[in-house]
Formats: structure tokens, sequence, C-alpha cells
């Protein structure tokens, strides 16, 4: 563990146990210097503060800081924690909060004695909250759209797909939710083919968190399109959405200056978009612009701060509906779906409709994903020992070893052959995916092992799988894309998935790029494999949540394989992750 060489007092004892890193303490450190605040047990919350952005949150909720999450296992009772009183009180009287003579500006934020912000994540938070509440209160006459919609959901109502569609083409603000293979992407098509009828000279962008994520958009949106009437449509990542390049660093072309040039935004997999970048797009948007926001929010939140999907779903937002969908809403004659509940009702009021039914998994795979989402850990374990063809259970690491020996030996023999497309199908068969980036349950050590077992060194050889970890938008990849190293005219290319094919790029042009043939569930986001191999770390992790594993496991198509104990599992669906925020209750 890395100490901050000048720390003191609470802060030197929270670095040297772990619990707050080098760069919590030094921010603290800096803040007191800069704020004029001495105190310990302030600046300990200042650290804390800065900890529960680093691990996700927007702030920190006082009444819960030891439950922040850490990498190593760490006995949290054993440190010298101040109560909750006596760090309200600190916070309450520092400078920090207060400002002072000569800076009156507080770079902190106390919310009903309850959440600490720093200033800029309260004012991003608070904006996201305002517009979207002006959007999802503000209706557009389109006209009755039943006939148009009907004819592109031809299902009986209601047809929770069909609704959404409804909701999007008369609002400005529309939150498409669900798990996957609900028909999220199926829905998006059709929303814009209805609003391609009436304009066929739209702007539309689409948009995702990530480069694979925003190649998979474009390729499912033109699967579609010769069947509904969509022209080409491209999709980028938000950060080129937005303008931003890698020299210009945090600064985007476009925003509350220079708004974006379009009249719809679609927006897929937020569950992965940070909360300063959802404050970002929002703020470049024209008030007349349409934006559809597209995801799960039971999966993993971003790796930055915020978890804007789920707290948006949870929040809700008032608003009104034109009358013809209103009918769609309270109809109840589609034998495939339910009728919407009073909760679901008033959801799509705001804007916000979850689609339920599931088209992508077999069954027990569904069913497992539905007994973890909603935290029943006794039926998640009865659903994993009877086992079956799609589901398999345990602590024997043989069964994942013959799998990577089987995947690797045809990706290699299709990456040598120069067949890049067959190399990047079979590579996508199989993925370990882990809670860790390090440590004996952590992609490291199953990196180490992989590729001892495969007998292959350091460098790149056809067949590896890879994963980029930077932008770089002057060979079009960027941080989350995968890929696997191909023989292309004797040369070793890596070859990337695109909507058009593949993309091959010499090695050396990678800025960042490491071998991936074991993933971060977190990493695995967006993308489906036909099996996965989830390794579950320790009980005692602080990492193993519900949304983890619920993650984990919705990344497969065909086969879920469980790497870990019952008591892991358990801990697991009984514990939600903690994302601190206060946009769910502004």
């Amino acid at each position: 563990m890395i100490v901050a060489t000048r720390s003191t007092g609470l802060l030197r004892t929270f670095n040297e146990s772990g619990f707050l890193d080098v760069a919590d303490v030094q921010a603290a450190m800096r803040f007191g210097r800069l704020g004029g605040e001495s105190d310990e047990v302030a600046l300990l919350a200042v650290g804390l503060c800065v900890a529960a952005l680093r691990a996700g949150s927007v702030c920190l909720e006082l009444a819960r800081m030891r439950e922040l999450p850490c990498e190593d296992e760490i006995d949290v009772d054993a440190l010298p924690w101040p109560s909750v009183d006596d760090l309200l009180a600190a916070i309450k009287r520092s400078p920090l909060v207060l400002g002072n003579g000569t800076d009156p500006l507080a770079p902190l934020r106390l919310v009903d004695d309850e959440l600490l912000y720093l200033t800029k994540y309260f004012d991003q938070e608070r904006t996201i909250a305002r517009i979207l509440d002006d959007r999802a209160g503000t209706s557009i006459d389109v006209g009755d759209y039943s006939e148009v919609l009907a004819e592109l959901f031809p299902t009986p109502a209601p047809d929770r797909q069909r609704i959404a569609a409804g909701v999007a083409v008369s609002s400005l603000a529309t939150v498409v939710a669900g798990g996957p293979g609900t028909g999220k992407t199926h829905t998006v098509a059709r929303i814009l083919a209805a609003l391609y009828r009436d304009n066929p000279g739209l702007r539309v962008a689409l948009a995702a968190p990530t480069g694979k994520a925003a190649a998979q958009l474009e390729d499912a949106v033109r699967g579609q399109a010769k069947k509904v009437g969509l022209p080409e449509l491209p999709a980028v990542t938000l950060h080129r959405l937005l303008g931003g390049t890698p020299s210009a660093g945090s600064r985007f072309t476009f925003g509350a200056d220079n708004r974006l040039p379009y009249d719809v935004v679609v927006v897929d997999e937020c569950s992965m978009v940070a909360m300063t970048m959802m404050y970002r797009l929002v703020v470049a948007l024209r008030p007349t612009t349409r934006l559809i926001l597209v995801g799960d929010p039971e999966q993993l939140a971003s790796v930055d701060a915020g978890a804007v999907l789920s707290d948006l779903v949870a929040r809700g937002f008032d608003g009104t509906l034109p009358s013809w969908l209103e009918r769609e809403v309270n109809a109840a004659g589609n034998p495939d779906e339910s009728p919407l509940t009073e909760h679901e009702r008033a959801q799509v009021g705001g804007g916000i409709v979850r689609l339920s039914v599931g088209r992508r998994f077999n069954e027990d795979i569904a069913d497992l994903a539905a007994a973890v989402r909603e935290g029943d850990g006794d039926r998640t374990i009865d659903i994993l020992t009877a086992g079956g063809k799609s589901i398999s259970f345990g602590t024997d690491r043989g069964s994942v070893q013959d799998a990577v020996l089987d995947v690797f030996a045809r990706a290699r023999a299709a990456a040598e052959s120069g067949d890049a497309e067959e190399a990047l199908r079979i590579t996508d068969e199989h993925r370990i995916l882990c809670a860790h980036r390090d440590g004996v349950f952590g992609v490291g050590g199953w990196e180490r092992d992989v590729t001892r077992w495969l007998g292959i060194g350091r460098d790149w050889v056809p067949g590896q799988p890879l994963i980029v970890n930077a932008n770089d938008y002057d060979v079009n990849v960027f941080n989350g894309d995968t890929g696997v190293m191909v023989t292309h005219e004797g040369v070793l290319m890596a070859a990337f998935t695109r909507a058009s094919g593949s993309q091959l790029v010499h090695p050396a042009r990678l800025a960042s790029a490491t071998s991936a043939f074991a993933l971060t569930i977190h990493r695995s986001q967006g993308s489906q494999y036909d099996t996965v191999s989830v390794v579950l770390p320790g009980e005692k992790s602080s990492l193993l949540t519900r949304e983890l594993l619920y993650t984990a496991i919705t990344r497969a198509k065909k086969h879920v394989r469980i790497i870990g104990t019952e008591e892991g599992v358990k801990t697991a669906v009984n514990k939600r992750v903690l994302r601190a925020s206060g946009l769910r209750r502004t």
C-alpha cells in the first residue's frame, strides 16, 4: 500500500490500512491547505468523499461511510471511526463547507445532514434533474400515432415496445429500460422509422459510452433498416458526439453555448454513462431535441461516478400522455404481456417504459437472471444446483481450462489463415469474467494461468484476445473495444468488430492494449458471449454484489458457468451496490 508521505492523523491511519487510497488522502490534504481546514475529522470526511467518488458514488452518504467498497479485504471495524454525529459536526463548521473570508466558493456541499458532495458534482446532479424534469413535463403534439405504431408493432395491446415508441414520438425525454433480449434496439429502430415518416430530413444521432457499444448499436439498427425504411445511421461514442478529442482533454466542442445539431439523440447502454458525461450531454441538447436513453438499470453502473440510469428509473418524472397513448397503456388484450401495473402507468406518464419480455436467453438463464435481480438467494441456488445444459456451478477450474484450450485452438487456426471475422466470432464463444483486477480471483491471476495453459509468453500470438484501454481516434479504436490478433499478409494485426465487418490495426499503433482471456465484469458490459465463466471472489469482497452477478450472468447467450460457493452466491444476491447520490430524491 502506497502511503501519502506528509499525511498525519486519521488520514494516515486510513491510508495505511488500505481503506483510503493515496490519491484520496492527497486530495483531502490539498483541500485542507487551500481552504484553511486542519481538523483531522473534517479532513477524513473529505478523503472519504473523494474515495466515494472513486468507487462510483456521486457523494458520501455519512451513515454508510464504512460500506465504501475497496479492492482488499480490510477489517473495517478495527479502524478508528468517528461517530456520524462527530463527523457531521466537523463538516458543519468546516470552511470547506462554509467558505472563508478570502474564498467564499466552498468546495464541499452538505445536503440534508446526510450527503456530502464536492460542489461540482452537486451542481451537475441538480442540473440533470432540472433539465430532465422540464423535458418530461413537455409534450409534443404529433397527432394520433396509433395506426403507425400498430403497423410497426403488429401485436395486441398492451405492447410495452409500442408504448415506449408512443412515448418517444410525443415527448422530449424517454427512457427505454429493460434487460438483455427485451427488444430495446428493436424498439429504437421503429421509433426512428415512425419519426422519419413525417420528417425524412430528420437529423438523428446514435451514441453509446464505448466504441464497441456504439458499433453494436449501429449494427443492430442497420440490421433492421430495410425492414422499417431507415437510412444508414452511423453510431459514435458520446465523447465523439460531443466533439471531444484527445488533445482537448476534458473540453468539448458542444455544450451549453454550442448545442448539438440534432432533432433526435439516442444513447444506448446508458447504465455505463457516468454522471459527468450525462451532464455534458443534457446541457448540449437543443430545447426541441428528443432525447432517448436506452439501457438496463439493473446492470453495474459506470466505472466513473454516478448510476444515472438506475437513479432516473427509480426517481420517475411527472408528465402527461396524449389520449391515444392512454388507450394503449390501459389496454389488456395481449397474451404475451401482462397489463401495466399502477406503478408502470405512473412511470410511463413521466417518459419511462420498462420492457419485460425477454427474447435472447433460454429459459434457464432467464430464470437465473430474474432470481438474482429480484434478490431471491434461495431460488438462485436452486437454479444453479439444478444445473442442466445451460448452467454450471461449483469450484472446479478444469472445465474453464477445457473451454479456453478449445476456443483458443480454433481461434488461432482462423487467425493464422487470415480470417479475421471468424477469429472474432470464435473468440466471443467464451470469456472468463472476474470481479477483481488482481489477486487469485482477479483478471491478473487468471491471465497468468491461461497463458501458462496455452504456453504463450508476453508477445502477441494469433488467436489471442485483447482489450483496448484508451481512446485513440487516429486509428478508430476506443477504450473497452475487444478484438483478436490475426495474421494478415504475413503481418500480425489486431482485428476489431465493426458494423461494416472487421477493422485491422497494427498492434504498434495501439496506445494501450492488454490480453483479454479474462475481463472484469465491469469491462464486459455491452458485450455478449456464448458462454461466460464467472469467477466469484470471497464472501468478504466489497465488490461482490447483486448487480455484479446479474451483469455477469446476462453477458451469456447459451451457457453460464459460476465458479464459486453457495455462500458467495448468496452474499452477492443479498448485497446491493452502494452508489450514493441525491438524483433519485431531488
